[in-house]
């Protein structure tokens, strides 16, 4: 989708030098660009490799004001964050935003689901009783909507997905293939005598507010008598698994091949590394960090905005390193 730099620059609040006629079509590396692209540029030292490529025109900050060159520049506090932004506002909106539902001849869905203006369905998804899904929403070849579920406004449900029933997603949602969404929590009693286990009931929910994304082969399982819930704008890795009872806050990511258990709590703001694990009943606090494979130990309380933990157990990153630096001075010593 064509824009003139022009109107990129009044949406994105930058400041324009040069051709506010250029037409910007896609975005790309330095490395990769072509005419009509648009690359950004953090370090000033990128800057000349930006400006030798040929894209269109350069995000960068102000240290490229008084760069001297005949391509337009857009510059703005938060180079990166601003190409991001841009790079959303070329995306193509779907073709049938607008119009009827399309379904494709493959895919069922039942006649008591409810399909909004420019939903579209692919090959031989399938589409439950009573399901509901927003306007513009796209749903993959092979996903399966459970009863009952909800999605949102121009939602983008890729191939494969599984998303069980009652489970409710909200608007712009994004879910990778593979994703299965809702499913039992893993829950069971043991008897004392004969050492067997019994399921505990898996009746809960799982709701899943705007503007989260959810990586490809993750699982979220839902409550086991009450809700899991993940929060607005909240970016789930590939291969990430969030137990039952879970309450994930506001903009918290989570890095790949990230486990929680059960009823873990994670506040706003919160950054899980790599192949981090958390015991069940955990509590991480607002805008706390965990380096990837770190372990927090159950019902551990993590705290402090801005601090980095490491580890397992996991302990703030300057503590961590004093005890790995003795280490190495005992074994070295002996």
């Amino acid at each position: 989708m064509k824009r003139l730099l022009g109107e990129l620059a009044e949406s994105l609040g930058a400041r324009l030098l040069g051709n506010s006629r250029a037409e910007i079509s896609g975005v790309a590396s330095i490395a990769g660009a072509s005419p009509g692209d648009l690359v950004f540029v953090e370090d000033e030292k990128h800057l000349a490799a930006a400006l030798r490529s040929p894209a269109a025109a350069v995000i960068a900050g102000e240290f490229a004001v008084s760069a001297s060159t005949s391509r337009p520049l857009l510059i703005a506090d938060h180079p990166k964050l601003a190409f991001a932004r841009a790079a959303r506002m070329l995306e193509a909106p779907p073709a049938t935003a607008g119009g009827a539902a399309e379904v494709h001849q493959t895919a069922v869905v039942h006649s008591s689901a409810v399909l909004s203006a420019g939903v579209r369905v692919g090959a031989r998804a399938v589409v439950c009783e009573r399901a509901w899904i927003g306007q513009g929403t796209r749903v993959g070849a092979g996903c399966a909507i459970g009863a009952g579920v909800t999605i949102g406004r121009a939602s983008e449900i890729y191939p494969n997905v599984t998303i069980y029933p009652g489970t409710t997603l909200g608007d712009r949602v994004i879910v990778h293939a593979g994703a299965v969404l809702g499913s039992d929590g893993f829950g069971y009693v043991r008897e004392p005598n004969s050492g067997r286990y019994e399921k505990f009931p898996q009746v809960g929910r799982l709701a899943i507010e705007d503007d989260v994304e959810i990586g490809a082969n993750a699982a979220v399982d839902r409550g086991a008598l009450d809700e899991t819930r993940i929060r607005r704008g909240t970016k789930i890795d590939n291969l990430v698994h969030v137990g039952h009872n879970c309450q994930i806050g506001e903009d918290v990511v989570i890095a790949a091949q990230t486990g929680l258990s059960g009823s873990i709590t994670v506040e706003n703001g919160v950054v899980l590394g790599g192949q981090v694990g958390i015991g069940e009943h955990a509590r991480i606090e607002e805008g706390v960090r965990v380096g990837g494979q770190g372990g927090i130990l159950p019902n551990k309380i993590l705290r402090g905005k801005g601090v980095v933990f490491w580890g397992t157990p996991a302990q703030p990153l300057r503590e961590h390193l004093r005890q790995l630096a003795t280490l190495a001075r005992l074994a070295k010593k002996k």
